[in-house]
Order: C-alpha cells, then sequence, then structure tokens
C-alpha cells in the first residue's frame, strides 16, 4: 500500500482535532504540532470539511472539530475523503478492471487486497488511536512475524 503524504496529514489532522475535543484546534496549531505546511494542512482541512469528517468555524473562536465522534470516523473514511477508494487500478475499481488471457485472475487479486485494506482500515477508528486503544486484529496481525520483515 502507497500511503500519500495527503492521506498520511489528514488522518494525522484529524487525530490532533479529536485530541482537542471538546475544544476546537486551528489549522495553525494542527501545522505546529505536526509539522506540516499550514497551506497544506488549510486545504486537506477544506476537503474534510466538505467530506463530513470535521466542522470548522471562523473567526476568533473559530477552529476545526470533528462533525461525527471519534468512535464513529475509521482511518478508511479519512483515506477515502482526501483520496477516494482505498484500492485501485490506474485510477480504475477493481471490479471494473479487464484484463484477458492468462493475466484474468488479478482482478480477483486486486479485490482480494482491497477487502484486506477494508479490514484494517474500517477497523481502527480516531477513537482507537486516541486512546492508544487498537482493535484486536491490529495486535494479531502485528504479531505475525511476517508482518515485520520489509519486502
Amino acid at each position: 500500500m502507497h500511503l500519500t503524504a495527503t492521506a498520511d496529514y489528514a488522518l494525522r489532522a484529524v487525530i490532533e482535532i479529536a485530541e482537542a475535543h471538546p475544544k476546537h484546534i486551528t489549522a495553525q496549531q494542527i501545522s505546529e504540532t505536526q509539522d506540516i505546511p499550514l497551506k497544506f494542512i488549510e486545504n486537506i482541512l477544506a476537503t474534510l470539511k466538505h467530506a463530513g469528517v470535521v466542522s470548522a468555524k471562523r473567526g476568533v473562536e473559530g477552529g476545526y472539530w470533528l462533525a461525527r465522534p471519534a468512535s464513529k470516523i475509521t482511518l478508511a473514511d479519512v483515506i477515502r475523503a482526501v483520496e477516494g477508494p482505498l484500492a485501485n487500478v490506474r485510477g480504475t475499481r477493481p471490479e471494473h478492471v479487464k484484463y484477458h488471457g492468462a493475466a484474468r485472475p488479478l482482478r480477483d487479486v486486486w479485490i482480494a487486497l482491497r477487502v484486506n485494506l477494508r479490514g484494517v482500515l474500517e477497523a481502527v477508528t480516531i477513537e482507537h488511536i486516541v486512546t492508544g486503544k487498537l482493535p484486536a486484529v491490529i495486535s494479531r496481525l502485528n504479531r505475525r512475524r511476517e508482518a515485520w520483515l520489509s519486502h
């Protein structure tokens, strides 16, 4: 899986917003805490607002807050908000990819990959990250020896 800077920054921003709850947090505060360029985080926050992940208020008392509880926002929700579908092949959803000849089974591999990505990214909420209490499925996967092998 290739996680873009945009997705990484979006996740970190949403985590900072959740951590600040019930107070609002500014883009400037997120930028400074997470060492993310301010202009970049402002654009990401606008996208997250448009997607309904965060809410915002302008002015002296303004800032950002989660649009719904942290327990209801998954990592997948945030990544999809800024990047679109979790898995695609050249910009196409795996089920729409057409292969011919010996390559036909590749489509099924891409679909299985998407299922596994969802299994992890939809299981973990922003609340899990903020509290540091990850779901058991994550611990089980991380205990597997091959999880720590770089390929």
